[in-house]
């Protein structure tokens, strides 16, 4: 048996180097580190891949081969040139997406936006989200929404300053941008529930890297991990909250009277009545009720965990950095005066506050490794040839903080932005938090316009103290891996009424 085994490793590690000299004929390919045979540079990605990847960017370039394990080689841009390339000059060749097995299993066979391969389909439901949910004219639509849960966030940390109580800050900024996202998609509040808990469990388990994807005859360390186990728990647990919304939703509809339907406003309404003319008309992009789930689910998870995580950084970053909150919060108060509420109209002239926002999407990238693209077809970058089925991974934490860019990349200060044009839209590409092309994040108005009324509202109305207890831990800037990079810990503050609640 022990033979068998050992001659079926011998035939493997074979077939696993004929293979690559095979995938890796063209001549011009770009440099890559050292690699163990069947795992190629998988270990070398570690438990942050953004920082490993930057580390080896320092010394193979801004533009560097992978090969992790046995499947199509990855290429890892790390510059801004090099990114433009990617998503703009060559956009339509880097507009798809690698295979996904974490993706299939918990976004319904990755039919949702982010991690859909480019396609009619893909074309289809994005513009679905973009015109009912993400287009200017709906952001303005939902200001509403916004002002009345951020009123109902200051009013609970009201509550708890009156009672001297500490803040987890983290905790209601969670439970802030779900509820928002919660009565756009869905038309309600989930209330309190698990959903919370388990999105950020996807988002974690989204950046992960799956070794069954890589080595697949090694998949059975996925098992002893616990990964596959915890990727079947959260997608069924999803699922099960899914469908029992979907299934009120369309007992509400057949349970109301012919004419006597009303206009539905959230995403939830539009998807199930776009699904009920596709049926009718027989369409050739079909949208069936997997679909609609995979769609909700990336609001969700693209909506709630990348705006409370820039929120909770940019908290974090002024607690650090008191002059900056003394700047930030005179100018808020100088501005709005005695108001009991900094509306949105305000906002547009506090240039500071829209600097620290800048800011700290410059320094704590959301996603700090873009979701991967992958080439359709041959062609060069740099003059390196990229074989078409190559994975493109492009560190945006990096670019953010190149020193070729950006001059002290790695302090906190927003008075780089005073003054200056660079934006985080798509078209400056030393900063792209939210991507850019074809594959850019669609939601980047909806996050900007709840992240400033929230901060600004935390700001104007309370004066933050870091308890003395707990001033190591909310002071740690520590990070948690996934594809959405968190604060490892809390942020556990104590919060002040400011004079202007009092008089």
């Amino acid at each position: 048996m022990a033979t068998i085994i050992f001659l079926l490793t011998l035939l493997t590690i074979i077939f696993f180097f004929l293979h690559r000299r095979k995938a890796f004929s063209p001549t011009r390919l770009p440099p890559r580190p050292p690699s163990i045979p069947l795992l190629g540079n998988l270990l070398q990605l570690g438990s942050l891949p953004h920082r490993s990847l930057n580390s080896l960017s320092k010394t193979y370039g801004p533009l560097f081969l992978l090969q992790l394990g046995v499947t199509a080689p990855t290429v890892v841009v790390s510059s801004a040139e090099i990114a433009e390339q990617v998503m703009k000059t060559q956009d339509l060749i880097f507009a798809s997406r690698p295979p996904s097995s974490l993706a299939n299993h918990l976004l319904y066979n990755s039919t949702d936006v982010a991690f859909s391969p480019y396609s009619d389909y893909w074309r289809m439901i994005k513009k679905i989200c973009i015109v009912h949910l993400l287009s200017s004219k709906c952001v303005q639509s939902y200001k509403s929404v916004r002002e009345e849960e951020v009123a109902l966030l200051i009013a609970d940390i009201r509550a708890a300053s009156v009672a001297a109580e500490a803040v987890n800050l983290s905790k209601r900024l969670v439970t802030l941008t779900n509820d928002i996202i919660s009565r756009v998609a869905l038309g309600r509040k989930l209330g309190e529930t698990r959903f919370g808990e388990m999105l950020n469990e996807l988002t974690e388990l989204l950046g992960c890297f799956p070794v069954a994807d890589f080595v697949p005859w090694l998949g059975w360390i996925d098992v002893l991990t616990g990964l596959n186990a915890r990727v079947r728990r959260t997608s069924k647990e999803l699922d099960e909250v899914l469908e029992q919304i979907l299934e009120e939703r369309l007992h509400k509809k057949r349970s109301k009277t012919v004419g006597a339907d009303e206009e539905v406003l959230d995403l939830l309404g539009v998807l199930l009545s776009i699904k009920d003319q596709h049926e009718g008309n027989d369409a050739a992009i079909p949208l069936h009720k997997e679909h609609i789930k995979a769609v909700i689910l990336d609001m969700f998870s693209g909506g709630t965990d990348t705006t409370f995580t820039v929120l909770e950084w940019a908290m974090a970053e002024l607690m650090r950095n008191p002059t900056c909150m003394e700047d930030v919060q005179r100018e808020i108060r100088d501005f709005v005066g005695s108001k009991e509420f900094v509306e949105e109209e305000d906002i547009d002239r506090l240039t500071y506050l829209k600097a620290i926002i800048k800011e700290t999407l410059r320094l704590h990238v959301p996603v700090a490794l873009l979701v991967p693209r992958v080439a359709t077809d041959n062609t060069l970058l740099q003059g390196y040839e990229i074989p078409a089925g190559t994975r493109i991974i492009i560190n945006a934490w990096a670019i953010a903080r190149d020193p070729n860019y950006w001059d002290r990349p790695e302090e906190f200060w927003p008075e780089r932005f005073i003054n200056c044009n660079i934006d985080f839209k798509g078209q400056h590409f030393q900063l792209t938090p939210f991507g850019a092309g074809r594959r850019a994040c669609p939601g980047i108005g909806f996050a900007i316009a709840t992240i400033e009324c929230a901060l600004a509202n935390l700001l104007y109305h309370f004066d933050w103290v870091v308890p003395k207890e707990m001033a190591d831990e909310a002071l740690d800037m520590s990070e948690l891996g996934g594809i959405t990079i968190h604060k490892k810990s809390a942020l556990l503050l104590t919060a002040k009424l400011h004079y202007v609640e009092l008089a």
